[in-house]
C-alpha cells in the first residue's frame, strides 16, 4: 500500500479544500477495501448527501473524514440535527478517518469505525453561527472519538504502519455483537461499560475495579437506580460475546487476542 497522496491529480483545482478532497478520495478508492467483506469500494457521485464510498457486494456505505496532523479527540462534522437523525435511521454510513502530513502528503493514519458504535452521546453540539455569518444560526457538530471504545477503532494504517487485510477483516468481524444491540439506550450502556473496562488498563480485573465508575455511569444514565447490577449485566454480556474472559468469581480478563 502506497502511503502518499498523489498531488499531481489535483493540480487543476485552486481551492485547498477541493484539492485535499480529490487527493484523499482518490487514495481511498485506489488503496482501501471494504472492511466488512474485503471487496473493492466504489465511489458515490460527488455531493452524495449520505456517504462517499459503497461496497457493491455487501452494500455497506462509508463517509470519509480527512485531517492534516493528528486526529485528536474530536472530528468536525456537519449539521448537528442531521447527524442525530442519521443515528436513528437505517442509512447511517460507517466512517473512515484519514490523517496526513500536508508538507509531505504522507498518510499517517487511516481507520474505520463501524456505524453501530455511533450513539448520540458522542455527538457534540457546536455553538450556532453568529447572525453575521452567511449561514446565521446554523449549528454544527463534532464527533468525539475519545468516547468510542478502542474495540471500535479499526486501523488500516496506524502511525505509518500498514495492517494486514486479514487483521482488518478479523477486527471488524469481532464488533458484530454491537451491531446486534438494537436499542440505542442498551447500546449506550454496553459501550459505556466497555469504555470503563478499557480505562482500567489491566489485562485482568475485578468487579471492584469497575464499581468506582458507578458515579460516572449514573451521571450518563440518571434514570437507572441500580448501576452496579447493570455493570454486572454488561460484563456478563461482554463475557458471553468473547470480549472478556471469566477467570473466577468477580474476576475477568481482557482477551487481548480479541482486541
Amino acid at each position: 500500500m502506497k502511503l502518499r497522496l498523489t498531488s499531481e491529480i489535483a493540480s487543476n483545482y485552486s481551492s485547498a479544500s477541493q484539492k485535499i478532497r480529490v487527493l484523499t478520495e482518490s487514495w481511498v478508492g485506489n488503496s482501501i477495501f471494504c472492511p466488512n467483506c474485503g471487496s473493492a469500494l466504489n465511489h458515490f457521485e460527488n455531493n452524495s448527501p449520505v456517504a462517499d464510498f459503497y461496497c457493491k457486494k455487501c452494500a455497506e456505505e462509508y463517509e470519509l473524514k480527512s485531517k492534516n496532523g493528528e486526529m485528536g479527540k474530536k472530528i468536525v462534522d456537519g449539521a448537528y440535527s442531521t447527524m442525530i437523525e442519521r443515528l436513528k435511521s437505517d442509512n447511517n454510513p460507517n466512517f473512515f478517518f484519514l490523517t496526513y502530513d500536508k508538507s509531505t502528503f504522507e498518510i499517517r493514519n487511516f481507520l474505520t469505525i463501524p456505524k453501530y458504535f455511533f450513539v448520540p452521546a458522542i455527538i457534540e453540539k457546536r455553538k450556532a453561527l453568529s447572525h453575521t455569518a452567511r449561514r446565521a444560526g446554523w449549528i454544527g457538530c463534532n464527533i468525539d472519538v475519545s468516547k468510542i471504545p478502542e474495540l471500535g477503532k479499526i486501523f488500516f494504517v496506524q502511525d505509518g504502519i500498514v495492517r494486514s487485510k486479514d487483521e482488518v477483516l478479523e477486527k471488524w468481524s469481532k464488533t458484530y455483537f454491537v451491531k446486534a444491540t438494537q436499542s440505542i439506550e442498551t447500546k449506550g450502556w454496553l459501550l459505556d461499560v466497555l469504555m470503563c473496562v478499557e480505562k482500567i488498563k489491566k489485562e485482568e480485573f475485578s468487579l471492584d475495579d469497575v464499581y468506582p465508575f458507578e458515579g460516572y455511569l449514573k451521571a450518563k444514565h440518571p434514570s437507572n437506580n441500580n448501576v452496579k447490577a447493570k455493570i454486572r449485566q454488561q460484563l456478563q454480556f461482554l463475557r458471553d460475546k468473547g470480549v472478556l474472559g471469566f477467570v473466577g468469581r468477580g474476576q475477568y480478563r481482557m482477551r487481548v487476542e480479541e482486541r
